[in-house]
């Protein structure tokens, strides 16, 4: 349990410092005044403010940004002056963040989550290169004997190009629509001697399969291949698979396909985390990967509070010419970290009773 709560913390905080290290690093590029960049959260353990005072009393040059480690290893911030559309007199008008361009504040908002995507990739590339890769391939290396699938026609080496109707373009589109299907009775789109194909399939449940959960009887290739080209390939074949699979599990989610008590929070991750760390450190760098490409679009999705919202009044802003009143953005954000909030409670709370 402490080595999965250590592995926890590592995780998410890799994750969380990479993204406010994207703001930062910008920031300090266009020279916007940095007030603090903080590790973790909560009450201070350790701060420059000290050093920074000494060196003032002693006349010598100090960095503007103070630098703290706080009590709660999870998450940390990029304080930055301007950011809630307050003026700081202290602060030249040219050094606060809305005093930039618009393209420059942009990159600032954008690149918390673009080191996310960063660190997704080189996690990727690195371990593949390290362990190997697996197929991301929809075909089908071996049907199980007597298995649903077996059962209904399918056969080794079909090329499975739909499932219930939606396009299956990697092995990770397939696993998601076949957990997204559960237990009910679904169809297969398969290709097979250049001819198209539909099967219709019910699984059977864990007990009959000696499985957890539903199994259809399709065993898929988990052989692992090595090599410089063949990692770099599977680095961005995945970053997309990837991607895409959030992208299908949001729209799944708005038209009811998943429902909001099948999303997880920290709570989630945890038990996601204690359960990958058995199956060994290839799998650990898989799902820090996961959860750093999924921070970093979930970052960017339009939404009040979060790196999307801003950089929506920003396109706003260059459309009408003029910024958005502080003072409404400020609200339009704050309302949507409270809803933010609830949710994040509501699926903690999902969290703790699956557990039970």
């Amino acid at each position: 349990m402490i080595v999965s709560i250590i592995y926890f913390i590592f995780i998410l905080g890799i994750i969380v410092l990479v993204h406010e290290f994207g703001h930062f690093i910008f920031a300090k590029m266009f020279k916007i005044h940095v007030y603090e960049f903080a590790i973790g959260m909560g009450p201070v353990i350790w701060s420059s403010k000290k050093i920074r005072e000494k060196k003032i009393k002693e006349k010598k040059k100090v960095s503007e940004t103070i630098y703290s480690v706080r009590a709660i290893p999870i998450g940390g911030f990029c304080s930055l002056a301007g950011e809630g559309g307050d003026e700081d007199k202290k602060i030249k008008k040219e050094n606060l963040l809305q005093g930039k361009p618009v393209w420059q504040r942009f990159l600032v908002m954008f690149f918390g989550a673009g080191n996310n995507f960063i660190l997704g990739l080189l996690i990727l590339f690195i371990s593949a290169l390290i362990y190997g890769s697996p197929t991301l391939s929809t075909n089908i290396p071996v049907v199980i004997e007597d298995s649903p699938v077996a059962l209904a026609g399918l056969q080794d080496n079909d090329k499975i190009l739909k499932i219930n109707d939606k396009t299956t373009k990697t092995l990770d589109d397939v696993q998601l629509y076949l957990t997204i299907a559960g237990s009910k009775e679904t169809k297969f789109t398969i290709l097979r001697d250049n001819k198209k194909y539909e099967y219709k399939v019910t699984p059977l449940s864990g007990k009959e399969m000696e499985k957890a959960g539903y199994s259809f009887g399709i065993q898929f290739n988990n052989q692992l291949k090595r090599g410089f080209t063949r990692s770099l390939s599977y680095a961005f074949t995945k970053f997309y698979a990837i991607a895409r699979q959030i992208f299908i599990t949001l729209k799944e989610l708005f038209i009811g396909g998943v429902s909001l008590s099948q999303l997880s929070g920290p709570v989630g991750i945890y038990s996601a985390v204690d359960q990958t760390r058995a199956a060994g450190f290839y799998s650990v760098l898989a799902l820090t990967a996961l959860l750093s490409i999924n921070v970093g679009i979930m970052n960017l999705l339009p939404l009040p509070a979060f790196d999307g919202g801003r950089i929506l009044f920003l396109i706003i802003e260059k459309i009408k010419g003029s910024p958005v009143k502080a003072e409404t953005e400020n609200l339009i954000h704050n309302i949507g970290f409270f809803l933010l909030l609830a949710l994040l409670i509501y699926v903690t709370f999902n969290d703790i009773l699956r557990l039970f």
